[in-house]
């Protein structure tokens, strides 16, 4: 299936760590976000990428058009740098990443709506928010989709913030406080497999979740899987020093391709 990343989001939250770098750029250890998650979808099979640009996107471009795989792998240099043999296989080698502007302030349906000719013919594509990672099994995810015959899916988490769920009487008596994070309460992470149909139920302008989404509701043709392995989005400065952490020290579950 062909993989459509959203890469053009202004990442305001992230401004702290950068004011230039796209969220798609900002690294885990000494890759960037959005190699991890192709790394992730390639493990899978799934190999043909379509990078909807929008801030930054040159940045982006340059990143793939110099990359150097001796940056992050580890490598044995001889012959005074002429010869380089590297140790690691870092999987790029048999991807295909198409490289489409969609604009500077585009929201995710518009965004799609321009890529919509990219993916035409295709029974059903896979699309990302590109800040999030999981170990999600893919192809078990692909399978339950295809099994509900669904137009749209998305994956379906628990909050991972540490915030409290409050719950009160009408005269503002809390009667109940829940760490979100443990309660009956799910979120879009974006994972989202789509068919086709999904163009049909679009409009300009509108937001692929909101609008769109509701329609598909309204027919019963949106389906969640809930699950409750690791996701993890980088949204904020702490997200990332969160996950260079547990890069360091080797605890990278999203990392599926290792196992």
């Amino acid at each position: 299936m062909k993989v459509v990343l959203f890469c053009g989001g202004l990442g305001t939250r992230l401004r702290e760590h950068s004011d230039t770098i796209p969220k798609p750029l900002v690294n885990i250890g000494y890759r960037p976000i959005i190699w991890h998650l192709m790394r992730y979808y390639a493990h899978f099979g799934h190999k043909d990428f379509i990078l909807c640009l929008g801030y930054r996107g040159d940045l982006v471009r340059e990143y793939f058009l110099k990359y150097r795989a001796e940056m992050s792998c580890n490598f044995t240099m001889s012959n005074s740098g002429k010869t380089i043999q590297l140790l690691d296989d870092d999987g790029i080698d048999d991807w295909s990443i198409t490289f489409v502007e969609t604009g500077m302030h585009s929201n995710l349906g518009q965004r799609l709506m321009r890529a919509q000719h990219l993916v035409r013919g295709e029974e059903m594509f896979l699309a990302n928010y590109s800040d999030g990672l999981s170990d999600l099994p893919l192809d078990k995810y692909i399978a339950q989709v295809k099994d509900k015959n669904a137009i749209a899916s998305l994956l379906a988490v628990r909050p991972s913030q540490s915030f409290h769920a409050v719950r009160a009487d009408e005269d503002g008596c809390v009667t109940d406080l829940e760490e979100v994070s443990g309660s009956d309460f799910w979120i879009n992470a974006g994972f989202f497999c789509l068919r086709q149909d999904i163009f049909d139920y679009m409009r300009d302008g509108e937001e692929l979740v909101l609008e769109p989404f509701r329609r598909l509701i309204a027919q019963r043709q949106l389906f969640a899987l809930k699950y409750s392995g690791f996701w993890a989005a980088m949204d904020t400065f702490k997200d990332k020093i969160t996950l260079d952490r547990m890069e360091a020290r080797g605890d990278c579950p999203w990392m599926v391709w290792k196992r």
